[in-house]
């Protein structure tokens, strides 16, 4: 075994005899089944930080339950990404002065699929470097031949049940990608806008406060020429006489009335508000309701159309915003304009402002498929983890809105929906199914809509299409309904829910029982990861380290704002100035654990994967220790009476029932707390050192016992820290298979460690307690007296307890050893005690001889600010216990407690002042 830990000598190799093993595969066909999906990545991606810290939940949770014996799936797979791929493609044909539309769309796709399959794959090696136990022959892609049957087969059914229809509405439009896009992929970006105080002449020009016009306020001027109405509260006195009245719209030939509508804020800029219908979701909702004409005036490139004023057509939607100012200025119809905070809906592809824009699209029905996955959850058959995101999920299904399902790209599953030359639809599996469903003639010419499906369409299906639904397969019978799911919240309502609905409708089975959401991961600041801010941190690079220069190079290459990236520059030498170190993966996967906690945010801190590198360096010494000492010899499985022993079994059994209840609730940063305890706390710093005094004991047996003891521990805490740490654990203990004739082939195969029925209050576990708490007592009198940690020193002892008499002489050899004390005596409970520092343990006096050992001048200062603090809370207590209201209106218990403590310090100064008096015999 090397001397030192190296995981990148460990890492790669093992995780690749793992995989052609087949451990990971199901293999207890009769055992209970265990399933977790993967939340599939986009293929076009890499691993960042929240992918890996999700994959450490999950492989967490799989190696758990696979060593419990559970019949294991954790089902792989890659999103197709439909815009994100299809940017990256036509990103490069651009390098090569080409586009899309001159290759055509059978070329263009086919160019995609030659991409996906040179570059598709760097996610799925990432997600081996982070130890991910999938059964990787199992991978699936959303845009294979099973999946697309799947999708083709639920849009038609939908469609067959009118649950899907084609209409006019307002979408997220991307102006530069020319899709419609999700909420999801917009992103509300405060800014310093203006808001212009417009003037809309009165038809009759009669008098408003005097004036011919009323005042509108808006944001977006440009939109003006598409309005169709002014809206009033209809309880604003100002105007609720105008209510009914039509406006002349500026720089146009159009009149439109004055409405008056509940939802205007009379508050809001002058209280008069344009309603433009064809381009806000609110003026939609208005214009519904008052039955107002929808007029677009934007093309798919946000300039304006042929449906404004000659003056305006063809001009970009910003320069249009500057000429109608000074058009509106020219006229005498401009108010004012102030400055005014805003949020504009930026694409985050794109980085162009989106326009909700009316065009005809596909949606999906949401209420009637709401209503049961709301049960659902309302029942406790899905359970939300942590609870409180079951109203969010409550809060967004109630008032659920039809889905936009259609997207105007070439990339993606097209809509299986073909026209005739009067516009008629046929929706059909194919061409070939239309034609024979509708008797449809060869001569009758059909063409195939031209949008995909939005790829969160493809993605609801994900827990019973990857088990290769419609179809009744025998994976479909025995992992699913899965077990949880591991998710952000932030894609609660875009795939959480929609799962749901999707699984219940075409499965009659809920998709998961649990959906445990976690935060996302954050830098230590609790900013936002991006590459804009220059915060990425790439967890490849975190495992396997990356130098200074490296990880400039990463952070400032193809930024978006170049300008940003002398400031990124200055932050990141100044955060990493020798780059980042090398921490493995156990490391950083343990970090992730410890930060899981219920939170939104979780702040990755670099800092703290030190630590945690020290403990699997801890780890790997403390098991050379034990190979060093067991090697040569025979271990004997045998019982053990002795009391350490008997501790540190219980000890072990108390940590596996906490963090087998820890991983139960999900708690994994509780869990991973309590695996540290164990191992570090426990058996490193105590046990270890307890069994050095037994093994350089001149007695055999002893020794004998304390190897096999040692290595049966130690195998014991690796299988508990397997699911965790799985790399260090399966290289440790594979050095201990042959000495303990273990029969797995590997330590994800053994069983889980199960506690027995344990003893909290066993007397072996106060005997130690006891101990521990001896032996620190006397290393902190070593330590403020600044005793050489290699001087044996002797020790005096007085105590009337029968029973402390009796522990000391049951430790003494272990006394002896870790407080490196040369002598033990007792004083007689009358019998003076020479000048010695103190310590107590209950009634137990311990007593360091100062004489020659100490720093007379040092030990003067220490007692006296110990005789000040105690004397301190004496007058404290004295003045609390001397106020009447209080003895006489406190609990009598609560009373005899400050009493109590009274009479212990009393006592306290009383021993130190003793203590002052002896020490100035010394000087």
């Amino acid at each position: 075994m090397e001397k030192v830990f190296a995981p990148d000598q460990i890492e790669a190799a093992l995780y690749q005899h793992w995989e052609a093993q087949g451990y990971f595969r199901p293999r207890y066909p009769d055992a209970d089944a265990y399933c977790i999906m993967i939340p599939p990545p986009n293929v076009t991606g890499s691993l960042h930080m929240g992918h890996a810290f999700q994959a450490t939940l999950m492989d967490t949770l799989i190696r758990w339950q696979r060593m419990l014996g559970k019949d294991t799936l954790w089902q792989v797979g890659t999103d197709h990404a439909g815009i994100a791929t299809q940017m990256v493609v036509e990103r490069q044909l651009a390098a090569q002065q080409q586009t899309r539309q001159q290759l055509g769309r059978d070329a263009f796709i086919d160019k995609v699929w030659q991409w996906k399959a040179q570059s598709g794959g760097t996610i799925t090696q990432q997600l081996r470097r982070m130890g991910a136990s999938v059964d990787w022959q199992r991978e699936r892609f959303t845009m294979d031949e099973g999946l697309s049957s799947a999708v083709t087969e639920v849009f038609v059914r939908l469609y067959q049940q009118d649950l899907i229809y084609r209409g006019k509405r307002l979408v997220n439009w991307d102006p530069q990608l020319q899709t419609a896009i999700s909420d999801l992929e917009v992103l509300p970006t405060e800014t310093d806008g203006k808001l212009w105080h417009l003037r809309y002449p009165l038809k009759n020009g009669e008098g408003l406060m005097d004036k011919g016009f009323m005042i509108v306020a808006t944001t977006r001027p440009e939109t003006l020429l598409g309005d169709t109405a002014v809206a009033v509260h209809p309880d604003d006195a100002r105007y609720r006489h105008l209510i009914g009245q039509h406006l002349q719209l500026p720089l146009t030939d159009r009149l439109i009335p004055i409405i008056g509508d509940d939802t205007v804020d009379p508050a809001f800029g002058s209280g008069c508000v344009k309603i433009t219908p064809a381009h806000d979701f609110n003026d939609f909702a208005m214009g519904q309701r008052h039955q107002l004409p929808l007029i677009n005036i934007f093309t798919r490139t946000a300039t304006l159309n042929d449906q404004v004023p000659t003056a305006y057509q063809g001009l970009d939607r910003f320069v249009a915003r500057d000429k109608i100012i000074a058009d509106l200025k020219t006229l005498g119809l401009l108010e004012k304009i102030e400055p005014h905070a805003l949020k504009l809906p930026i694409g985050d592809r794109s980085g162009v402002v989106i326009e909700p824009y009316l065009t005809e699209q596909w949606y999906v029905k949401a209420a009637p498929l709401a209503e049961p996955a709301i049960r659902a959850v309302e029942n406790g058959d899905i359970e939300f983890v942590p609870k409180a995101w079951e109203n969010t999920y409550f809060a967004w299904m109630r008032n659920i809105q039809d889905w936009c399902i259609s997207r105007q790209l070439w990339w993606g599953h097209r809509i299986p929906a073909w026209y005739d030359a009067n516009g008629k639809i046929y929706v059909g599996r194919n061409e070939a199914e239309v034609r024979h469903t509708h008797q449809l003639a060869d001569t009758v010419t059909l063409t195939q809509d031209e949008d995909v499906l939005d790829t969160w369409f493809s993605s609801a299906l994900w827990t019973f299409s990857t088990l290769g639904w419609p179809e009744k397969t025998a994976a479909l019978q025995r992992f699913h309904p899965t077990n949880v799911l591991v998710t952000g919240f932030d894609i609660i309502f875009f795939w959480v829910a929609r799962m749901i609905m999707m699984t219940l409708k075409f499965t009659d089975q809920i998709p998961f029982q649990k959906v445990y959401v976690h935060g996302l991961v954050r830098d230590a600041e609790g900013q936002k990861m991006s590459k804009s801010k220059g915060n990425v941190l790439d967890p490849i690079d975190v495992i396997d380290g990356i130098s200074l220069d490296d990880l400039l190079a990463k952070r400032i290459q193809g930024m978006m704002q170049p300008h940003l990236a002398e400031k990124i520059t200055q932050q990141t030498r100044q955060q990493f100035p020798k780059g980042i170190d090398a921490y493995g993966t156990d490391a950083l996967r343990f970090t992730f654990l410890s930060l899981a906690s219920t939170g939104r945010d979780i702040r990755f801190d670099i800092g703290r994967l030190e630590g945690y590198r020290n403990f699997c360096n801890k780890l790997w010494n403390a098991t050379r220790f034990v190979l060093m000492h067991i090697e040569g010899h025979t271990l004997q499985a045998s019982a053990s009476d002795n009391t350490i022993d008997q501790w540190m079994q219980l000890t072990c059994q108390q940590a596996a029932a906490d963090i087998q209840n820890c991983l139960t609730q999900y708690r994994f940063d509780l869990a991973a707390q309590h695996l540290y305890d164990v191992i570090w706390e426990q058996f490193c710093d105590w046990y270890v050192e307890f069994a050095k005094v037994s093994l350089f004991s001149d007695d055999v047996g002893n020794q004998q016992s304390m190897r096999y003891q040692l290595a049966k521990t130690l195998e014991y805490l690796l299988r508990l820290a397997h699911p965790m740490l799985p790399f260090i654990t399966e290289t440790l203990w594979q050095q201990l298979r042959a000495p303990l004739q273990l029969t797995d082939d590997s330590i994800m195969l053994a069983a889980y460690p199960q506690a027995e029925t344990i003893e909290i209050d066993s007397p072996v576990m106060t005997q130690v307690a006891w101990l521990k708490s001896v032996i620190v007592a006397i290393r902190t009198l070593r330590s403020e007296l600044n005793v050489a940690p290699g001087k044996k020193i002797p020790l005096l002892l007085q105590s009337e307890n029968l029973q402390d008499q009796q522990w000391i002489a049951l430790f003494t050899p272990q006394i002896k050893s870790l407080a490196r004390v040369d002598s033990i005596d007792w004083l007689a409970p009358s019998q003076t005690a020479p000048m010695a520092a103190t310590q107590w343990i209950e009634q137990l006096q311990i007593l360091l001889p100062m004489a020659g050992l100490i720093d007379v001048d040092a030990e003067r200062a220490r007692l006296q600010k110990q005789l000040t603090d105690a004397e301190q809370w004496v007058e404290k207590l004295q003045q609390k216990l001397g106020n009447g209201q209080f003895v006489n209106n406190a609990p009598a218990e609560v009373v005899a407690r400050e009493q109590q403590k009274l009479s212990e310090h009393q006592t306290l100064c009383s021993q130190l002042q003793n203590q002052l008096q002896q020490l100035a015999t010394l000087a």
